[in-house]
């Protein structure tokens, strides 16, 4: 699926999936926040470990370094090799999204030759999430209309 996604999207897009049944619109809603947090925990964590190994150390070593530094010590760590975490990309922070979008496509109906509209549906990825109780609405949103 993720080399599909990339050649559609143009560049290298690597993702997880999960199929999981929640039965109630309120489990989805926290089950997408915690990911949504995990997203950003693991790239802080990937940021801070490949920092480390650009450095020279290896995998187990840059792996030990991490272990148990607070968020605070992961930010600093990474602005000592010259990054400041907060102006990574967003979509580098706290991953994408892909949701349905209907789009008007014009046409023209060859039983009659008028010119007509129709709605086509095309998947749309969102680099720009929000975060926190906004990343909740959003996908409360999501859950009642069908679309971002």
């Amino acid at each position: 699926a993720s080399a599909k996604f990339s050649l559609l999207l143009g560049r290298v897009a690597c993702f997880d999936c999960r199929v999981c049944e929640l039965p109630t619109p309120e489990l989805v809603v926290d089950y997408f926040r915690w990911r949504n947090e995990d997203a950003h925990r693991n790239a802080l964590n990937a940021h801070c470990y490949w920092a480390l190994r650009h450095d020279g150390a290896g995998a187990g070593a840059a792996a030990a370094k991490l272990a148990g530094l607070s968020v605070a010590d992961k930010n600093e760590l990474l602005f000592r090799h010259g990054t400041n975490f907060n102006t990574v990309p967003e979509w580098q922070r706290r991953g994408i999204g892909v949701c349905w979008r209907e789009i008007a496509m014009p046409g023209r109906d060859p039983r009659t030759g008028r010119d007509t509209t129709t709605l086509r549906r095309e998947l749309h990825p969102d680099f720009e999430l929000p975060m926190k109780d906004e990343y909740s609405t959003f996908i409360a949103r999501i859950l009642e209309t069908g679309a971002a």
